[in-house]
């Protein structure tokens, strides 16, 4: 990259700061160029955004709120309009689209949102706007609700189970915890990569997250990560290979008498659930690390700053310390 004031050089930054947002103040990893010949900072399309991301995920985890994703899957899940979620919940025509398409809700409509997540309590308020509907509508909706009290139940278990009961946030990198996705990301780098064995998917889904957490201020996954001898690892890794349905595991033997557990595809990957950019880091991470063996990709790994702390503080990994990832 050339500097947009002189032509020459830049170097790019990453440093931790302060930012006052809603009366409260947040630390996040400000991301900038530096031009070398009139020693200016500045900022390109998309780095900005990454920096506020930060801070405005630290402040939904904190009071509750849902992020944007889960708001617009919410009223999906149910096949409403965003004006008809507003009926039901009491809110102005527009409100509930400005809150899928990023505006921050106040705490009380956040909480509010929050709490209808479980549809036990979706269903209290659309029986209380029963009127406001009308009976086909309401039936419909009543209908979709008891499904998803039965589908929250058994989905919640299995996620539970693979992601560790974890919460969405700073330990996974606010990071959508889906299995269906999960297993979507690993039939990928098996279609991909050459000889997908235990130890190589570890660090491919480690270095998918910390590029995706770089680049947009979320991983992609919805996994934590630990730091073991061969490198990071996702925590209870054992649990997300043997839970997902498309994946088997496989006994190979090598002519040193040795055995390792190789992954296989049951299924074609379904890329139709991630979007175009989504689509270039898979493709990135892949043609990065795609001939590596295991011991190969996790000796890179240990050169990594979010191995090292990690391992040394004996704490997960930090995704912060993707801003300073060196082999990607």
């Amino acid at each position: 990259m050339k500097s947009p004031f002189t032509g020459g050089g830049v170097t790019l930054h990453h440093e931790l700061s302060k930012v006052t947002y809603r009366k409260e103040e947040f630390e996040y990893i400000a991301s900038y160029y530096f031009c070398e010949d009139t020693q200016t900072p500045f900022t390109v399309d998309g780095m900005d955004d990454v920096n506020m991301i930060q801070v405005r995920n630290q402040y939904r985890v904190k009071y509750g709120i849902p992020f944007e994703d889960e708001i617009r899957q919410m009223r999906e899940s149910y096949g409403l309009s965003a004006i008809k979620m507003s009926t039901i919940l009491g809110f102005g025509d527009n409100q509930y689209r400005l809150y899928e398409n990023g505006e921050m809700p106040s705490l009380s409509n956040g909480r509010l949102l929050k709490s209808i997540m479980k549809p036990s309590t979706f269903r209290q308020f659309v029986e209380a706007a029963r009127s406001q509907l009308g009976e086909k509508e309401y039936s419909r909706i009543i209908r979709m609700v008891a499904e998803k009290e039965t589908e929250s139940a058994l989905c919640g278990f299995e996620a539970g189970l693979v992601f560790d009961r974890r919460e969405r946030g700073a330990e996974n990198g606010y990071a959508e915890m889906s299995v269906s996705r999960l297993e979507n990301v690993m039939l990928f780098f098996i279609e991909h990569c050459e000889n997908v064995f235990n130890t190589k998917m570890n660090k491919l889904l480690f270095y998918l997250d910390m590029v995706s957490y770089r680049e947009s201020g979320f991983a992609m996954t919805g996994l934590a990560y630990k730091a073991i001898q061969f490198g990071p690892v996702p925590v209870h890794w054992d649990r997300v290979y043997s839970l997902v349905d498309g994946i088997r595991p496989e006994i190979v033997g090598f002519a040193s008498g040795a055995q390792g557990v190789k992954l296989v595809g049951n299924k074609p990957a379904d890329m139709s659930v991630f979007t175009e950019t989504e689509k270039k880091r898979l493709l990135c991470v892949a043609d990065r690390f795609a001939t590596m063996s295991s011991v190969e990709i996790s000796e890179v790994s240990h050169e990594e700053d979010a191995w090292k702390n990690a391992i040394s503080g004996n704490r997960l990994v930090d995704f912060n310390d993707a801003f300073s990832l060196k082999a990607i």
